[in-house]
């Protein structure tokens, strides 16, 4: 495996937190890389030296949250379903200011797709079609609602000042994904 340096490395995290921060105040479309490079602390061309535009950033930043969570996810599913929960609320938590941005605030329509098609994926495979409440159930809309719900209770909790505790809400999701899956 190449070992990246830590000055890339370094580099690249103040230009995402810096986009994330610039995002919480201003539309995206009006955001500029000089405004990204001034907010980073980083020159116009080391953003340029590592992606090709400001939708270029984003769609890359929003690729690696979605390869976190199938990463989190391969951990999770060898929970039970409260468990699991757990340990993807404390991730939503541990990164409020990325998905409160793309799901609760001003959203990213391209980013809940891409979740939605994740968690479509992941519960597919968890799905229980033996249980007597899925038996004559079409698995597709069990899917749909399940992942659906999922993505809703999220994007509610992250758009609360004060919200519960990410344990509080795990559990709770966990008892009602145990109900349907």
């Amino acid at each position: 495996m190449v070992k990246i340096d830590r000055r890339i490395i370094k580099s690249r995290e103040a230009i995402k937190k810096a986009l994330i921060e610039l995002m919480a105040h201003q539309d995206f479309d009006h955001i500029t890389i000089q405004q990204i490079a001034d907010q980073a602390n980083v020159n116009r061309a080391t953003i340029y030296l590592h992606y090709l535009d400001k939708y270029d950033l984003l769609d890359k930043m929003m690729e690696e949250q979605i390869d976190e969570l199938k990463k989190t996810s391969e951990t999770a599913c060898q929970l039970e379903w409260i468990g699991a929960t757990e340990v993807f609320c404390e991730y939503f938590d541990t990164h409020y200011p990325f998905f409160s941005l793309m799901l609760a605030n001003s959203g990213s329509p391209y980013f809940r797709k891409h979740f939605l098609r994740f968690l479509l994926e992941a519960f597919e495979n968890e799905l229980d079609m033996n249980q007597v409440q899925n038996q004559d159930m079409d698995p597709s809309i069990i899917l749909e609602f399940t992942s659906s719900a999922y993505v809703g209770v999220i994007e509610s909790w992250l758009k609360k000042e004060s919200r519960v505790h990410h344990s509080i809400l795990a559990e709770q999701l966990g008892r009602l994904l145990e109900r349907v899956m």
